[in-house]
């Protein structure tokens, strides 16, 4: 005789049945028994008699009538908010848990919702923006803040360049993308301002054998193959394990003559070399090849009054022919996790980055309205030479202070991050072509162009970190968390060109910023938290480190941000839903501003300021059904703030960063209306953003529209039919100025068989 349970809903530790025929019916302990988290005391309970049933049973007079029980079936998933919190602490603790706005989007949710980038895993942040221009890697707005005040991570690790690096990766090699809002600098170091992005990638594990495979084709001549296993072998099965991932993507881009080729693969190989110890290798190649990139369209001031792309110019490509980006990325990691128990756990991360990017494009168009045709100008060819190198060292531990229970972290980060560029860059206008050009030209034919690759400077940074959190628990409701981090960053620039007042042939700085935070947490019921935090951060007051020039830092200190949270988490319709609430005001000070007494001339005195609010909501409220929501609105302000415009200082003051809405709201419904067939829908909303921090021009906002048919041929099998844009919504992704702006993708169908074993 056998009972088969499956978990669905909560029950007390103490909600016990006295006697076997009590297991409830999956809607009676659905009803009765809202906290989904304490399921297992159920199915204990029930197996434990099932074994006392079983032995009564063989105790029986051999001409006793067997008896068959009913099996009894429990369905459902496990609160979101249950998850561990990776992203946003190195704490050994859950979202419900961490006093702060953490986000996780995970395997099971890319899948679902037909994420095809590491740019699309992104709209499952609320009030989060993102765009991916070619001169830009995920271009991230969020909580008022963008570019290098969004630190963007993988596996954890800081690039310090992410406003490149970061390039839309195909979302097969991933497992997961974190996310944590607001200043983080005490966990991954300087930067962070507007939150931190955590990109993982699938590794070898010993749960299981798996093997799985994705084929796509639709519109724009796009087509994506893929697939990858998890192959445990060794004497004794699950000793060792290895997996592969791969995708290859192509695409014809819905403008003239684009054209993008991209690999990425993905292989990890864990050991368990002792009952106590593991060993993980990973390594990672990316590969992206765009021919005649599209970089934006000229815009024009729509009968609106908004800015707009000029008419006749929407999927026109006004880049030279052999316009190019290219990159080539290599990832290594060696990771060494050591459980000592009562001593804690130890894990040691070794890793090596190696990058080559390549640009040669015309990247600027204007309409000449006097002339009638498109100016363009911005002739382009660069190189990014990039290696980072480090060693982290996390010890972890769970133990008692004072008398309550604590857990404990400690960290040592070691890194050198070393990048060369290679800047060719052709000042004024190319020439003049018709809206409907045709014949673009060659780079190389435009008058000083070289082939060349000749170094402009080489940026050296040298990091050493040490860093703590804790969680202590006050009684049964209450909890403390605190997180600390100083550093010690050591910026070395070398001039490979003539040097100038400006750039002067070798200069160094060094910084020694200190950030933390500090969050309580109360626990109104086993399914709904409250929590406050403070939090900081420190980056630099203009540019990025690992590119930053001479008059962009000069003596300056990094930039200081800071940030106070409150918000709520919560389970409910007895487990069938889960929202959270955050509020949030943040305010990052000394950052590099025009001087308004001295022309060309910066200073470390500005100031910008960011208020606002996040939601989410998850409720199923019938097993078919699901709907998913996220909405976030922000007040984001320049509140001390002086530009260069005509060669003038002009005060930004009051004014709203440029690209910044103050509002976003995301929305995904599911309905499976038979056991193989279901349907959804998603609906994204933009408000309108000024494309200027001088706030003289704004693009008009955004809703677009998509749809899908899943079949479900086999457990094992699904076909999917998806449609994107489905209004065919011509919008202004992104504003790269008050002259040119950056188009969304047009209406898109694809068809997708995805398969795991």
């Amino acid at each position: 005789m056998s009972l088969p349970i499956a978990t669905r809903c909560a029950v007390a530790p103490d909600a016990v049945f006295p006697h076997l025929n009590a297991c409830p019916e999956p809607t009676a302990v659905a009803d009765a028994m809202p906290d989904r988290r304490q399921c297992a005391g159920i199915a204990i309970h029930c197996l434990l008699l099932s074994g006392l049933v079983t032995a009564a049973h063989a105790q029986s007079p051999v001409h006793d009538t067997a008896t068959t029980l009913d099996g009894i079936e429990v369905r459902g998933t496990r609160s979101t908010l249950d998850r561990t919190a990776a992203g946003a602490s190195r704490l050994q603790v859950s979202d419900r848990e961490t006093p702060a706005s953490v986000f996780q989007i995970d395997r099971s949710t890319l899948e679902a919702r037909g994420v095809r980038s590491t740019q699309e895993a992104l709209f499952a942040i609320p009030g989060l923006v993102v765009a991916s221009p070619p001169g830009h890697g995920n271009t991230v707005t969020w909580r008022g803040f963008s570019g290098a005040q969004i630190t963007q991570l993988f596996n954890g690790i800081d690039v310090k360049y992410a406003s490149i690096a970061a390039r839309p990766v195909d979302a097969w090699i991933y497992e997961r993308v974190e996310a944590i809002g607001g200043p983080s600098s005490f966990l991954y170091g300087a930067g962070a301002v507007g939150g931190s992005i955590n990109y993982v990638t699938r590794v070898a594990d010993f749960g299981a054998d798996s093997i799985g495979g994705l084929v796509s084709a639709g519109a724009h001549d796009s087509r994506v193959l893929a697939g990858g296993f998890n192959q445990r072998f060794g004497a004794d099965l699950g000793a060792q394990a290895l997996r592969v991932d791969a995708a290859y993507s192509t695409r014809s881009g819905w403008v003239d003559a684009e054209r993008r080729e991209g690999w990425t693969v993905a292989t990890s190989l864990a050991s368990r070399l002792t009952p106590t110890l593991t060993h993980t290798v990973a390594l990672e190649y990316q590969h992206e090849d765009n021919r005649r990139v599209y970089w934006g369209s000229p815009a024009v001031i729509a009968r609106t009054g908004r800015l707009d792309a000029l008419p006749g110019s929407v999927g026109r490509n006004y880049n030279v022919a052999d316009g190019f980006y290219g990159q080539d990325v290599m990832w290594g990691r060696s990771v060494l996790a050591w459980d000592g128990g009562t001593s804690g756990r130890v894990v040691n991360t070794l890793y090596h980055y190696d990058a080559l990017r390549d640009y040669r494009n015309v990247e600027s168009y204007r309409w000449d309205a006097a002339r009638g045709g498109i100016a363009r100008s911005g002739a382009l060819q660069q190189r990014h030479d990039q290696q980072v190198t480090g060693n982290r060292t996390d010890w972890h531990r769970t133990g008692t202070l004072a008398g309550k229970t604590s857990q404990w972290t400690a960290g040592l980060d070691l890194s050198q991050n070393r990048q060369t560029r290679f800047p060719q860059s052709i000042g004024g206008e190319i020439d003049l072509v018709p809206i409907d050009a045709h014949t673009p030209g060659s780079f190389l034919e435009i008058p000083g162009a070289m082939p060349d690759h000749v170094p402009g400077a080489t940026n050296r940074v040298r990091t050493v970190a040490m860093s703590a959190e804790n969680l202590t628990r006050f009684g049964p409701k209450w909890s403390l968390m605190t997180g600390l981090r100083h550093e010690r960053i050591d910026l070395d620039v070398v001039n490979h060109r003539a040097p100038t007042a400006t750039s002067p042939a070798r200069w160094s700085h060094d910084y020694a910023p200190t950030t933390g935070r500090i969050g309580l947490s109360i626990e109104l019921t086993p399914a709904s938290t409250l929590y406050v935090q403070a939090s900081t951060a420190a980056d630099p007051p203009a540019g990025i480190l690992s590119t930053a020039g001479f008059s962009a830092l000069r003596d300056f200190d990094l930039s200081r941000g800071r940030q106070v949270e409150a918000g709520a988490k919560t389970d409910f319709a007895q487990g069938r839903g889960t929202a959270t609430l955050a509020a949030y005001r943040i305010v990052r000070e000394h950052l590099a501003i025009a001087d308004p007494d001295n022309p060309g001339q910066t200073l470390p005195v500005g100031q910008q300021s960011a208020r606002g609010v996040e939601a989410t909501l998850e409720v199923r409220p019938w097993q078919a059904l699901q709907v998913q929501a996220n909405a976030g609105w922000v007040d984001a302000r320049l509140d001390d703030f002086f530009e260069t415009a005509a060669g003038v200082p002009v005060s930004r003051a009051g004014n709203r960063p440029a690209n910044t809405p103050s509002r976003v709201g995301n929305l995904w419904i599911d309905y499976a209306f038979s056991p193989r067939w279901s349907i959804g829908t998603d609906l994204r909303a933009v408000a309108s953003r000024y494309a200027d921090n001088a706030n003289t021009l704004e693009t008009a906002g955004y809703a677009l529209w998509g749809a899908h048919l899943r079949w479900q041929a086999a457990p094992q099998l699904a076909v999917t039919l998806r449609g994107r844009n489905l209004a065919d919504r011509t919008y202004v992704l992104h504003a790269i100025s008050t002259q040119m702006v950056y188009l969304g993708e047009p209406r898109s169908v694809d068809l997708e068989l995805r398969a795991m074993f």
